[in-house]
């Protein structure tokens, strides 16, 4: 990339949202005729996003529903919605969500005060309900178009879509400490599940999830930054800590009317987690139950008719078990009289997908054409650092690559799967939108270019992605960011900028590698800086990932040293200036790696870091860790207070007071751990934040303090 130099990168470009040639649209769907494509987007690069239409035809793009001013302020919102907010990591305002109903065309918009649907062009927003008493949560179209259900104050209601009376169809939770209709905390932060139910291929049945959480203690957040007391100074949330009973859940049907419930029968063991929920088009209904160890998986089905169930597929692991949404239902298949479904798997270690009633790492499963039996998938083949988009027939054959272009790739294919559109982007070319054929490939039309004036402005340099082998001889994946040539061929001073946690993967050839814009200020600032994907982490296949199982904190930080001693070697880093810095598992890799390896780190700035276990959530924790009770030396040791006898560098802590995910109390106890071991600490803390910093003056300020930290001790 080779921009004309204007300035250089300061703070204020941190914590600018979004970042430069990251104004994308987004939450891309093809009309259901198929001659629109409908996304999401800010055309003045802010945060407020609007509702386009581009016109496949004629090649434009047309504005169709503005938000109104309220919801471009946050502080609008209610609890209810904030949370949510932070479980989707959604920084955007505005128009955040809208579906499409297929039958009707028309789209469905949840707005801070109410309900709204938009039914066709130039005509202006028709309320559905509004101003309600209780915050509307997780609104859905019924599937022919004529309902749309939703969760109020606990309960699961339906309302016709041509206006009318909210009926309220389940009962029995309200005022109880239940909820029917709503995915509880586990599922929406540990297991990718954000709804509570389901709406039949009928529309005339719903099923629903009752979780009820009476038997959690309470965990209590006080809002200590605020003026006032009382129940509006604070939050009571049902934590479920590791090894602590997890919401009990139950799984009904009932009818769009309401009724007498259903509930299905979902084994003897209530101590399970209930993954997914899915209807198939012959009307019965699937649930993948995991058990609390998370070593085994079935695939249930459900007869209502009749009650019955039987197990589709045991997925057993001695690792643990990865969720997915790769469930595929087929009618019938070309040339074979039976049906059956797509599955997938990691049985072979890496994730495949398999054909029922008849390899590869596969990311996600993009859709299925029937009459061709051709299969699209999402893959890294070449190289785990990209993702394409591969098409493969049902019937037998080699999957082919679709796309071409180097980097990562998202894909949303249309209705009559002849389509698609494809965001690409890679370290060298911010993101861009295109068209292409389902058939080759083949480019059709450029949607999107980026119109965005920083990436002239700035002096962004493209980072360099490298691959090193570590102690055990595995190959792992860094990114480095090399100062300016004024400052010289280096050893330079260095920072690490860390996450090392499972279900994630940060070295991958994207716009996003370019744009870590603390990471362009700081080497803009003189420090080399780097990023490594090290084992544990994401998108390499189970045994890579199980190298942390019943032992965090022990490969990463080997892993990290071990980036750290090759980048010596090459004499870019200076071993007696390195910094690490990383925000929640990547707080608790900074804080681990100045206790567990200070011959290598002498600098660490810790975010919300977890410091022990134990006191993170059931489901995440115990996947890795398995349960304090049966695992207590591996808690020991994977507890960063077990190892600050041995710290003997500069930590500063960074911490929001009201953080429901990774608690205060984290931090906490790791000053309590450093005060009794005589070691010093720096504090930096957010009354009013919760795991992300919101607040533009609050980054900023926080961005100025973590710079001058570094440049404290390591310039």
């Amino acid at each position: 990339m080779n921009f004309e130099i204007q300035r250089r990168i300061e703070l204020s470009d941190i914590v600018q949202f979004p970042p430069p040639g990251q104004n994308v649209p987004g939450s891309l769907t093809f009309s259901p005729d198929g001659r629109s494509l409908i996304y999401l987007y800010s055309p003045d690069s802010g945060l407020v996003r609007q509702l386009y239409a581009y016109d496949l035809e004629s090649g434009e793009q047309r504005l169709l529903i503005a938000p109104p001013a309220s919801s471009g302020n946050e502080e609008n919102l209610s609890l209810e919605e904030k949370l949510r907010r932070e479980r989707q990591r959604q920084r955007e305002l505005g128009i955040t969500r809208y579906e499409w109903s297929p039958k009707t065309g028309q789209i469905l918009l949840p707005l801070p005060d109410g309900l709204y649907v938009y039914e066709e062009e130039d005509s202006p927003l028709r309320p559905l309900l509004t101003n309600p008493d209780h915050p509307i949560q997780d609104p859905h179209f019924s599937p022919d178009g004529q309902w749309v259900a939703f969760v109020q104050n606990a309960e699961l209601y339906v309302i016709p879509i041509g206006g009318g009376e909210a009926q309220q169809i389940t009962s029995g939770a309200r005022g109880s400490g239940k909820t029917n209709g709503l995915a509880e905390y586990i599922a929406q932060e540990e297991m990718g599940r954000s709804r509570g139910y389901w709406w039949s291929p009928d529309s005339q049945k719903l099923a629903f999830i009752e979780v009820d959480e009476t038997h959690i203690p309470v965990y209590r957040i006080v809002h200590q930054g605020k003026d006032g007391l009382g129940d509006g100074a604070q939050e009571d949330h049902r934590y479920p800590f590791a090894g602590m009973p997890n919401a009990r859940v139950r799984l009904g049907v009932i009818a769009r009317d309401g009724g007498d419930v259903q509930w299905l029968d979902l084994g003897d063991n209530p101590d399970i987690y209930l993954a997914r929920v899915k209807w198939l088009p012959n009307g019965r209904l699937t649930a993948q139950i995991l058990n609390r160890e998370q070593s085994q998986l079935d695939l249930l089905e459900f007869d209502l008719e009749t009650g019955q169930k039987r197990c589709f597929v045991r997925e057993t692991s001695d690792v643990w078990i990865n969720l997915h949404n790769m469930l595929y239902p087929l009618k019938k298949l070309a040339e074979h009289e039976a049906g059956g479904f797509i599955w997938a798997s990691e049985r072979t270690g890496f994730c495949h997908l398999y054909l029922y009633d008849a390899e590869w790492q596969v990311d996600s499963l993009a859709g299925v054409n029937l009459k061709q039996s051709v299969v699209y998938f999402m893959a890294s083949q070449e190289t785990p650092t990209e993702s394409h988009l591969y098409q493969v027939s049902l019937l037998g054959g080699e999957p082919h690559r679709l796309t071409t272009e180097p980097g990562m790739h998202s894909v949303v294919l249309d209705i009559k799967r002849n389509r698609f559109a494809d965001v690409q982007h890679s370290v060298e070319n911010p993101p861009t939108i295109v068209l292409r054929s389902l058939a080759d490939g083949r480019l059709l039309t450029t949607i999107f270019t980026q119109p965005d004036k920083r990436l002239a402005e700035l002096n962004l340099s493209t980072p360099q992605i490298v691959a090193l082998q570590n102690r055990a001889g595995v190959t792992l994946f860094g990114t480095v960011y090399r100062p300016p040539a004024i400052f010289g061929d280096g050893p330079f001073p260095t920072i690490v900028s860390v996450y090392g946690g499972p279900h994630a993967q940060r070295v991958t050839n994207s716009w996003a590698l370019t744009v870590d814009m603390r990471a362009q200020y700081l080497a803009g600032q003189g420090f080399l800086v780097f990023q490594l994907d090290n084992r544990g982490s994401a998108r390499r296949g189970l045994a890579f990932e199980a190298s942390i199982k019943h032992n965090m904190g022990d490969v990463e930080v080997a892993d990290q040293v071990d980036g750290v001693r090759w980048l010596v070697e090459q004499g870019l880093a200076d071993p007696a200036r390195v910094g690490i810095y990383g925000w929640s598992y990547g707080g608790y890799m900074a804080a681990m790696c100045l206790a567990r390896a200070g011959d290598a780190f002498q600098v660490a700035v810790a975010g919300a870091p977890v410091t022990h276990w134990d006191g993170y959530d059931t489901c995440y924790t115990e996947r890795y860790m398995g349960l304090p009770q049966t695992n207590p030396d591996g808690y020991k040791a994977s507890s960063v207070m077990h190892h600050l006898d041995k710290m003997t560098g500069k930590l500063l802590l960074v911490h929001g007071l009201i953080d429901e995910n990774v608690h205060f109390r984290h931090t906490a106890r790791l000053i309590n751990g450093l005060i009794a071991a005589g070691k010093r600490y720096d504090l930096l803390l957010f009354p009013d934040e919760r795991h992300m910093p919101r607040k533009a003056d609050g980054r900023l300020y926080m961005e100025e303090q973590i710079a001058d930290y570094f440049k404290k001790h390591l310039l």
